[in-house]
């Protein structure tokens, strides 16, 4: 199949969704990593709408860009105006970009009661605008706003549209779906329409408001377009644009079309969780192909089965766009799931082991009284080295007080007390914190440190509390996860109980048994 081009819009069309605002330096930052994926054109923004979009594209030029063309975006000349007056246009040369997107009306609705002008004077301004973008050297991409809508109602004015884009000798035609209804026949069908229209060259823009935007992206594909422009993650206005993400490992995966090298591919779910957290978003984890759940795996007749063949579970290598695969602890595993677990911690079980057993009956019951291992790790492997029979803990907590106090004109103060046991000696500590949680786990670091150095290195980077029956008001169940660091691993312990401070605690265990050393049993 002939070459696709991918065009980006994030930075525009993206940035108009609800909780989105780039600076200048989260698009430039966006546009070297769209840059290094091998995107073909990025749409860096408006110029002539705001002084954000006008210094951004003052700073790109001084910008090494090894793929992309840059490109501004704006829209034909305005009713009874010359095209060499219009200050949009004007805008749009000033960027000095190579490349420039111009849009107008495919719809006479749009023309009619937007624009509030005539079916001819629009032809005219289509006509006029690309030629005069022509005419200063660039690379002139039309962009027919509500083509399909457009087709759909009056086909002969929208086709018409397109030859004046011809006509003034634009580069490419970007057919857009710009209301997100069509259907992936109709957009087969438009483009087929569009196809004997012109000869100009063919591009395709979906937004998603049918959840269809990517499907229609590859339908038109499939049907001879070779540019389709979308954004990262599928940001933009009302529910967003194509997700330009899963459109590039589906071109290239599932459509064997070469859009991207192999090594630009693995880059896909960098770029994605990177524009996430530059825009200030959570990335979605269940986002297919770069998502954390997209490779993961809970119930253990699966997990059993991609322990022997990955591909029995799994549509593609996840490392083939930089993802991994996980496997998850919960009531729904089996045998396989926690063998596959333990595997990750450099531990290998035999299946058949009692011990292996053990442990899955032990998260069912736990997980009935409000424990949640998929996200806790380190909690199921010190539950599988408590299962062994040689097992001996590295210390024990035998009692503990923790205490609150305020007293009028004072902050409140929290103070904890431990009992530990520690190579067979018992230890008294206390401590103060900022909080009960707080104390405890310094009381519990007083005790440990001397014996256990490697502990100072330890720190908690998360601490979550879920409610988990809020119709039990004060007296209800709660769920402690617990994220920990020394710097080097990241691990994730849970406890649960109608006391919080003992979730916490039990929670708190796990994270500093887990921390003194998480590859050695401790005997």
């Amino acid at each position: 199949m002939e070459r696709v081009w991918l065009y980006d819009t994030t930075l525009r069309d993206g940035s108009q969704r609800e909780g989105i605002s780039f600076t200048v330096e989260d698009k430039l930052r966006i546009t070297e990593k769209l840059d290094q994926l091998g995107i073909h054109y990025i749409e860096g923004g408006w110029p002539g709408s705001n002084p954000k979009d006008a210094e951004y594209f003052r700073r790109v030029r001084r910008m090494s860009l090894r793929h992309a063309r840059i490109a501004a975006f704006g829209m034909t000349r305005r009713p009874g105006r010359r095209a060499e007056d219009d200050e949009n246009l004007r805008a749009l040369l000033e960027a000095e970009t190579p490349a420039v997107t111009v849009v107008g009306k495919s719809w006479d609705l749009h023309v009619h009661r937007v624009l509030e002008t005539t079916l001819e004077e629009n032809l005219v301004m289509i006509r006029e605008s690309v030629a005069l973008l022509k005419a200063h050297g660039r690379e002139v991409i039309y962009d027919a706003e509500h083509f399909f809508d457009g087709w759909k109602r009056n086909p002969d004015y929208a086709l018409a549209t397109l030859r004046a884009a011809q006509e003034g000798g634009a580069d490419w035609i970007v057919l857009c779906d710009t209301n997100g209804g069509s259907m992936p026949w109709e957009i087969e069908e438009g483009v087929e329409a569009a196809k004997r229209a012109v000869s100009v060259p063919l591009g395709i823009h979906t937004h998603n408001d049918c959840e269809l935007a990517v499907a229609n992206s590859l339908a038109a594909v499939r049907r001879g377009v070779r540019q389709v422009q979308g954004t990262i993650n599928g940001y933009g206005e009302r529910v967003g644009n194509a997700n330009l993400i899963s459109i590039i490992a589906n071109l290239k995966l599932k459509m064997g079309i070469d859009c991207v090298t192999d090594e630009q591919l693995a880059r896909l779910t960098e770029v994605s969780r990177f524009v996430a957290e530059v825009a200030n978003l959570p990335h979605d984890s269940h986002q297919p192909y770069v998502g954390a759940s997209a490779f993961a795996h809970k119930g253990g007749i699966h997990v059993a089965a991609i322990l022997k063949a990955e591909e029995s579970y799994q549509h593609i290598d996840p490392a083939r766009v930089g993802n991994v695969k996980r496997v998850l602890i919960s009531e729904l595993s089996g045998r396989g799931n926690i063998v596959a677990k333990a595997m990750e911690f450099g531990l290998r079980l035999d299946p058949d082991d009692p011990a292996v057993q053990a442990v899955v009956r032990r998260i069912k019951e736990l997980e009935n009284e409000g424990f949640y291992f998929e996200d806790a790790e380190a909690s199921v492997i010190l539950m599988l080295r408590r299962a062994r029979p040689d097992y001996v803990p590295p210390f024990q907590v035998l009692d503990y007080v923790v205490m609150v106090e305020r007293r009028e004109g004072r902050l409140p103060v929290a103070e904890a007390a431990v009992k530990v046991r520690l190579d067979g000696e018992i230890v008294h500590t206390a401590a103060e914190g900022n909080g009960p949680v707080n104390a405890l786990d310094a009381a519990l670091r007083k005790a440990l440190l001397p014996r256990y150095p490697a502990l100072s290195r330890v720190h908690l980077t998360n601490y979550r509390v879920h409610i988990l029956n809020g119709d039990a008001g004060t007296a209800a169940r709660v769920r402690v996860w617990i994220e920990s660091t020394d710097g080097q691993r990241v691990w994730r312990t849970v406890g649960a109980s109608t006391n919080i401070l003992e979730a916490s605690r039990l929670a708190l265990e796990d994270s500093l048994e887990f921390g003194i050393d998480p590859t050695v049993d401790h005997r």
